[in-house]
C-alpha cells in the first residue's frame, strides 16, 4: 500500500508539473508573439533661438495733423472760384469768392462818415485851444470818431470774410460749390488736409499702459501698400482709461514724407517696447495645453533596428510657455536648444512610444501669419 501510494503521489506531482510546465511555456510563447503596433507618423522640428522684438500691436486709423472742411463764416453768393480739386494749396491762397459788392458800398460810407468825423474834430480842436469850443463838445467828437472807425473796422472785417482763403497749406480735395451759389454760413466748401506728417490714434487695454510711454518708437502698416511700413514716434498718451472698455488712447506721429497716406486710412500699428530679446521658439502646435502642465514630446534614439536604421521613441517632458507670437510659443523651460520636439500627431504618443517622423506637410510657423488669398 505504502509503495503504491509513493507511485500515485509520484505520479500525480509529475502530471500536474507538466500541466504547469505548459501553460508557463504557452504564456512566455503568446507575450513573445504579442502583437508590437507600428511607429506613429509625427512632424517634427528642433528647438532654436530666435531674436524677438517685445512690441504691442493695435488697429487704429490715421488722421491729418492738420486738416480742416473749409467754410464759409457769412452768408454770400458764389461770385468765382478760384482753386482746382485736388491741386496742393499754399497758406493764404484764395479758395472762393462771394459777392461783397453791396457791403464794399457800405464800406465806403462808412470810410467818408469816418472821414468827416476826423476832419469835425481836428476843426474843433483847434478852436478848443482858443477856448471857442467846449470840453464837452470835443469829448463828443472824439467818442462820436471813434464809433465811425469801429464801424469801419467791423465792415472791412465783413468784406475780407466774402474772400476765402486756405488757413494752411495742404491738399484740396473735391469741391462741393458752384459759382452762383448761395451759401450760408458754415456750408462746406471743400476738404483741406496738409498730408506731410499724419497722426495714428489707437487704443491698448489698461494692463498694457506701464509698458506705453511717449518718444516710443511705432511702425505703421496698410493693406493699401502691401509689404510696405512707415516709422513714426508716440507723441502723447491719454492720461485717462475708458471706464467703458477699460482702454486707453495712444496718438502716434508718422511720417508721410512722399504724401502717399491719407487720413480716414485703416492701419495695423506695433509699438516698439523695448530691446530685442532671444527666446527658444516652437510651433504652437507642440504644446499640449492641461490644468496638470504643459508637455511637449521630444524625439529621442531609443536604438537600432535589424536594418542598423536609428529607431526613434517619444519622451513627454513639462514645459514653461512664455510670449506667444503669432504660430509661434516661446518656451522658457523644459527643453534645450537642438532637441528635436514634435510639432504634430502627439495626441498618439505615450512615454516610449515608437515613432517615424514625415515632414512632409509642416504645422505653420510663423511669426507674423497672414491670412491666405482668396
Amino acid at each position: 500500500m505504502r509503495k503504491r501510494m509513493i507511485i500515485m503521489l509520484i505520479t500525480a506531482g509529475v502530471l500536474f508539473g507538466g500541466i504547469f510546465g505548459y501553460k508557463l511555456v504557452k504564456a512566455k510563447t503568446s507575450r513573445s508573439m504579442a502583437f508590437q503596433p507600428p511607429p506613429s507618423a509625427v512632424t517634427a522640428m528642433t528647438a532654436a533661438f530666435q531674436q524677438w522684438q517685445p512690441q504691442l500691436t493695435a488697429v487704429g486709423s490715421l488722421r491729418a495733423v492738420r486738416g480742416v472742411e473749409v467754410t464759409s463764416e457769412i452768408d454770400g453768393m458764389v461770385r468765382a472760384i478760384r482753386f482746382r480739386p485736388g491741386e496742393e494749396a499754399a497758406a493764404g491762397q484764395v479758395l472762393v469768392e462771394l459777392n461783397a459788392d453791396s457791403d464794399a458800398a457800405l464800406l465806403q460810407a462808412y470810410e467818408a462818415a469816418a472821414d468827416l468825423a476826423q476832419t469835425t474834430y481836428d476843426r474843433d480842436k483847434k478852436q478848443f485851444e482858443v477856448q471857442a469850443v467846449s470840453q464837452a463838445l470835443l469829448d463828443s467828437e472824439a467818442a462820436d470818431l471813434r464809433s465811425k472807425r469801429a464801424q469801419v473796422a467791423q465792415q472791412q472785417a465783413i468784406v475780407e470774410k466774402k474772400t476765402i482763403r486756405a488757413p494752411f497749406a495742404g491738399r484740396l480735395g473735391i469741391s462741393m460749390v458752384n459759382p452762383g451759389q448761395f451759401l450760408k454760413a458754415g456750408d462746406r466748401i471743400v476738404t483741406l488736409q496738409a498730408l506731410g506728417a499724419l497722426f495714428a490714434d489707437f487704443s491698448l487695454p489698461q494692463q498694457e499702459l506701464s509698458r506705453v510711454k511717449k518718444g516710443l518708437a511705432v511702425v505703421i502698416a496698410t493693406d493699401t501698400f502691401p509689404g510696405r511700413t512707415f516709422s513714426g514716434r508716440i507723441t502723447t498718451v491719454d492720461p485717462k482709461v475708458d471706464p467703458s472698455t477699460r482702454n486707453f488712447r495712444i496718438e502716434a506721429l508718422v511720417a508721410n514724407p512722399k504724401k502717399e497716406l491719407v487720413p480716414g486710412m485703416y492701419a495695423t500699428v506695433t509699438v516698439r517696447t523695448g530691446a530685442a530679446e532671444s527666446y527658444l521658439t516652437l510651433p504652437q502646435t507642440s504644446v499640449s495645453y492641461s490644468p496638470y502642465g504643459d508637455t511637449v514630446f521630444i524625439i529621442e534614439e531609443s536604438g537600432k533596428g535589424a536594418d542598423g536604421k536609428s529607431l526613434l521613441a517619444a519622451k513627454q517632458t513639462f514645459v514653461t510657455v512664455g510670449p506667444v507670437r503669432g504660430d509661434q510659443v516661446a518656451i522658457l523651460t523644459g527643453i534645450k536648444e537642438g532637441e528635436l520636439v514634435a510639432t504634430t500627431g502627439q495626441l498618439k504618443l505615450r512615454n516610449g512610444s515608437p515613432v517615424v517622423i514625415n515632414n512632409a506637410v509642416q504645422p505653420s510657423n510663423e511669426a507674423a501669419p497672414k491670412p491666405p488669398d482668396e
